[in-house]
């Protein structure tokens, strides 16, 4: 059985991996933006690939490998996707065995951005469009990661087996009887998006309301994907959390399904992006990242993926409530990196899984 990783065991295995290698140092100050070259595409094309681990829903990624596919003919993104934990333990574990397979990281869970960087496994590079139209929130100081998407993680009901008026308003509610063997959940020890949220809801709520929601005969599913797809298929009527974009797809193509921003306020869970130290196509990595950051690219992920966006040029999408708008929860990445292995072992215990 392959040993799970914890995130010291992470740090210890890259300091491994890397002993007696150059690796970037950390830096007091970013490194300059990177406009894209005619001398880093033709970098790119001799390279001809990249592998871009991400734990974005596997429809919207391919949709994004595609349009930089075909900007940049030539260049293949072979696309590596699962939950992020999943993510994380995959890296951990090829970097422990000095695996070096990933060029371009995604996360939905922005602790491990942070880990990362602290095992110097990173590399430094700041696009043109992240250091004009991205504020210091969504970026990291020292030019190693920026916020490649960001999502919510409401609840939802199926509109087909709840009415508005006896729907859920926030996660109080969730604990009334009335919903008992009705709700579905995804799991933070799968999911970044889940983790990041447990560890908000817990910091804000306590984990006396999760000691409560365990009592509701949960349905417990792995990806933050998975909640709202079983609302649309009518397994469950509510769904405790999720991502935001798979409930708007679906709700754009017509399924029973309805947001609901809790009152308490949303988990927000940004999703950085990041180029690996180790990466073996450095310029189809770098040209990648530089082409997801602009505005037509984050465009492109608020407009077919649903996501929601940093840069300050890109539109909301039309038909739902603009981001500034909604009562969100505060997201703490440190605490995260630093709780991660504790939250999951509460969890655990708390809900049985």
């Amino acid at each position: 059985m392959t040993r799970k990783l914890t995130r010291r065991h992470v740090i210890a295995a890259s300091a491994a991996a890397t002993a007696g290698s150059f690796v970037a140092p950390v830096r007091a100050a970013p490194p300059e933006a990177q406009k894209v070259t005619p001398a880093l595409i033709e970098g790119a094309r001799k390279e001809g690939k990249l592998a871009w681990y991400t734990s974005v829903d596997l429809p919207v990624a391919e949709k994004i490998a595609k349009a930089f596919e075909a900007a940049y003919p030539g260049i293949s993104v072979k696309v590596e996707r699962s939950g992020a934990e999943r993510i994380f333990q995959r890296i951990g574990q090829e970097y422990q065995s000095k695996i070096y397979n990933c060029d371009v990281v995604n996360s939905s869970d922005a602790a491990h951005l942070i880990v990362w960087k602290r095992a110097s496994m990173l590399a430094p590079f700041v696009p043109e469009d992240v250091a004009q139209h991205f504020s210091a929130a969504h970026k990291d100081p020292d030019g190693m990661y920026a916020s490649w998407r960001i999502t919510l993680a409401p609840i939802a009901y199926n509109t087909k087996l709840v009415k508005a008026e006896d729907a859920p308003k926030g996660f109080a509610d969730l604990l009334d009887p009335k919903w008992m063997g009705k709700i579905v959940k995804a799991h933070p020890g799968y999911s970044g998006t889940i983790m990041t949220a447990t560890q908000q809801v817990s910091r804000d709520l306590g984990w006396a309301y999760f000691e409560r929601l365990a009592k509701q005969k949960v349905m417990q599913v792995q990806s933050a994907a998975d909640p709202p797809k079983k609302l649309a298929l009518g397994e469950r009527s509510v769904m405790a959390d999720g991502t935001e974009y798979v409930v708007s797809e679906l709700k754009s193509r017509g399924e029973p399904i309805e947001p609901v921003y809790a009152i308490e306020g949303t988990p927000l869970v940004t999703g950085p992006s990041a180029i690996m130290a180790r990466s073996l196509n450095p310029n189809a990595a770098r040209l990648f990242t530089a082409w997801s950051m602009t505005a037509q690219a984050q465009q492109m992920n608020v407009d077919v993926g649903a996501l929601r966006s940093a840069h300050a040029l890109v539109k909301e999408r039309a038909g739902r409530p603009k981001l500034a708008d909604i009562k969100t929860m505060r997201e703490d990445a440190a605490a995260v990196a630093d709780q991660a292995d504790a939250i999951k072992t509460r969890y655990t215990q708390i809900f049985k899984v």
